[in-house]
């Protein structure tokens, strides 16, 4: 499972509908309707919030509009809840960093048109739910070392 901090735009459509699947398991996770995934260091973030349902599904209606926008028939009404006003999380340059790197290993196999547009990114966008703080990769991260 992999919640990017990244701005959905920069996905190709396998990494974008990858995205709605694991964050609709997310979901399930946060809501006690699943055995796996419970203790899954990418859900740390939206457990410590005041309400984790809120945030992953705030942060799936942002996915939602992506796809919208691609073409895609996501089913809004699997989001449960949402506010696009709610505050923003933090999330350190240094795992944007990490997480854009690893799109690119991703993106240069899968789809190298979509690596095309975005290789040269300097100022890389993150989820709408986020804001970046200085940092190095975040603590919840598996596999810093990759």
């Amino acid at each position: 499972m992999r919640l990017w901090s990244l701005h959905p735009k920069y996905l190709d459509a396998k990494g974008l509908l990858g995205l709605w699947r694991e964050s609709l398991l997310a979901q399930k996770v946060l809501l006690g309707e699943t055995r796996g995934y419970r203790n899954h260091p990418q859900l740390t973030r939206f457990k410590i919030t005041k309400d984790p349902l809120l945030y992953i599904g705030t942060y799936l209606y942002y996915i939602y509009l992506e796809g919208r926008s691609r073409g895609y028939k996501f089913n809004e009404s699997k989001i449960l809840k949402y506010d696009l006003n709610i505050e923003r999380l933090p999330v350190t340059d240094g795992q944007v960093r990490y997480e854009f790197n690893h799109l690119l290993g991703k993106l240069r196999v899968r789809d190298y048109r979509k690596y095309e547009e975005v290789k040269d990114v300097e100022n890389i966008e993150v989820h709408p739910i986020f804001y970046i703080i200085p940092g190095d990769v975040e603590e919840w991260e598996k596999n810093k070392d990759s």
